[in-house]
């Protein structure tokens, strides 16, 4: 057992093992929708697929998400993956506490839902 997995288990946080080292986590009711957490040593990816990049709008989109990155993220940045905008962020697997894990967490959970109606206009 990863210690992933037994920090989304202390965390009672529902999940999905998509592999030994690939976890997806849905749990609405901790504000944690479509999640993915990746074990590619020495790095934990946490992931989240945001939305689709729309085909209007884009460099305001992109500005955006640049402004919010540099004024209201604690933990990780929005990227891009191909067409997709993601949320993603990175932890040290070896010096990696429960403590960060979850703030990491917290902190792609909250920027969901804070920036969802900022985010929302470019919605297609």
């Amino acid at each position: 057992m990863t210690k992933i997995e037994s920090y989304l288990m202390d965390l009672d946080i529902s999940y999905e093992e998509v592999s030994p080292t690939a976890f997806f986590i849905d749990d609405q009711a901790k504000g944690l929708p479509g999640i993915t957490i990746t074990l590619d040593d020495p790095i934990v990816v946490v992931r989240a697929r945001v939305m689709p990049a729309p085909r209007d709008k884009r460099e305001e989109l992109f500005a955006t998400l640049l402004r919010l990155n540099g004024t209201d993220m604690v933990h990780g940045a929005y990227g891009l993956d191909a067409d997709d905008v993601v949320l993603i962020d990175t932890l040290e697997y070896e010096t990696m506490d429960k403590q960060e894990f979850e703030a990491a967490l917290d902190s792609i959970g909250l920027a969901l839902s804070r920036h969802y109606g900022v985010l929302g206009s470019f919605r297609g």
